[in-house]
């Protein structure tokens, strides 16, 4: 059992100031010297980031979709360990989820497989009585949510906060804060959502802490704190990657192979339970810089590019050639290459124009359609990082074009939402455009880490 205080920051639509609250809520629980654990409803690689940064603790994921709903409690569980409060940001509206699936994946299931009370963010800029409404509709749609308290986000006037508490007062909902409207705590935006972390490390520490000044002055952090405490015990264990990584596989690994990982500013997109898989399964995670390191890790004996901005620094990771040899030399050699969204476009011949690694006969470019969206699909042939057959939860988020989209033998076939062939698949190289959740599928880990092994050590380089 697990007593674990914890509060989940939801909203009626996007835009609304969540993640600006929830992300000032960590840091300013944080500096009043509580160990805070940060969640993320959803598969969102970006808001996690900004967690971490208020929180000092990895930011982590909890997707029903990716991982199933089983799994929501066991990861939350993990990944707040040893922590005195978890705050879980919501996704969307609080009874947004996957498009044509009902509530799954919804801030409203997870709050419910949580036992988690839910505080209401609100942008009450447009309205003042009209907020009971909208606030009664939400706590009574579904009994099973428990809508314990409103913050109301930018707020006017002090007039206007009055008329606000006044009709929410009529409506039996709590105010737990009220916000006005500070430019500073905003967090700039492009094509994809916020600008990570890793790209603007000096502006984000200044933001989040804004952000935890503007929630100290306007919040009730006792009230909040003690609803957190009321959250009734959780009966689930938590998740373990060596327990996973152990379960129902027969690859093996002997020595500790070393598998190199992408990080910088240009691959930000990683789940944090992926590296822990890979660590159970007897790898030894390299993390490197494409924009700064110009050799692979020493060792190296596979390689993990996963998600990012690389279309932002594409000029920068094009002049780097020494690394871009380094990675065709290793794929060349057989070694398992696994590479996910940025990491495919990095493979690509090209990218806008500019010279990427050439390991994949395909050229990528900016468009102005976003790709979106849950998929399913199944490996298609037994490769780096899948055995044929494998069924996988995945998703696509992205706005860029690679052509061909597919290889002679592509990595997945999608079954649902539409039936199509994507990715690449050649000697040691999966490359796809779908990102996925190792811990619902920790087979994957295990796989890449015995193929890993399976392979010579990169030989150090000389001088």
């Amino acid at each position: 059992m697990s007593t674990i205080p914890r509060l989940v920051i939801a909203a009626p639509a996007s835009g609304t100031g969540k993640t600006t609250v929830a992300t000032g809520l960590m840091a300013a629980f944080t500096e009043a010297g509580l160990t805070v654990s940060a969640h993320k409803v959803g598969p969102d690689y970006i808001d996690p980031g900004y967690h971490a940064l208020a929180t000092g603790r990895p930011g982590r994921n909890l997707d029903a979709y990716l991982c199933g709903p089983d799994q929501v409690e066991p990861l939350f569980l993990h990944g707040s360990a040893g922590a005195d409060l978890a705050v879980v940001e919501g996704v969307m509206g609080l009874y947004d989820g996957a498009s044509g699936y009902g509530e799954l994946a919804s801030t409203a299931q997870v709050a419910k497989l949580l036992r988690a009370p839910v505080v209401l963010v609100v942008d009450a800029s447009a309205q003042s009585r009209s907020v009971a409404a909208l606030v009664h509709g939400f706590a009574s749609w579904d009994p099973g949510v428990r809508l314990a308290g409103v913050i109301l986000n930018k707020v006017g006037s002090d007039r206007h906060e009055e008329l606000l508490r006044a009709a929410l007062d009529e409506a039996g909902v709590p105010v737990l804060g009220a916000l006005r409207r500070a430019p500073q705590v905003q967090t700039p935006s492009r094509h994809l959502g916020l600008v990570p972390v890793a790209e603007r490390q000096a502006e984000a520490v200044d933001s989040v802490r804004a952000q935890a000044a503007q929630v100290r002055e306007g919040c009730d952090l006792k009230a909040l704190l003690a609803l957190a405490h009321s959250a009734p015990e959780l009966p689930g264990t938590a998740w373990d990657p060596a327990q996973a990584v152990a379960q129902g596989g027969a690859d093996s690994v002997t020595g500790k192979p070393v598998v190199a990982v992408a990080g910088g500013a240009a691959f930000t997109f990683s789940y944090a339970e992926h590296a822990e898989l890979l660590t159970a399964a007897g790898a030894e995670v390299a993390v490197f810089d494409p924009l700064r390191d110009e050799r692979l890790p020493s060792g190296t004996q596979a390689l993990v590019i996963g998600g990012g901005f690389p279309e932002m620094y594409a000029a920068e990771l094009s002049a780097n050639e020494p690394l871009r040899r380094s990675v065709v030399a290793l794929a060349a050699s057989g070694a398992p290459v696994v590479a996910e969204c940025a990491g495919l476009l990095y493979l690509s011949r090209s990218l806008d124009g500019k010279p990427m690694c050439g390991v994949l006969p395909a050229d990528a470019r900016m468009s102005q359609r976003l790709t979106l969206g849950y998929r399913e699909a199944v490996a298609l042939s037994d490769n780096a990082l899948a055995a044929a057959g494998t069924r996988v939860r995945g998703h696509e988020f992205h706005r860029t074009v690679l052509e061909p989209g597919a290889g002679t033998s592509p990595a997945w076939g999608m079954t649902h939402p539409a039936r199509r062939v994507e990715g690449h698949v050649q000697d040691g190289v999966h490359a796809s455009y779908l990102h996925v959740h190792w811990a619902a599928e920790p087979s994957l880990a295990r796989r890449l880490a015995a193929g890993a092994a399976a392979r010579p050590p990169l030989e150090a380089p000389r001088g």
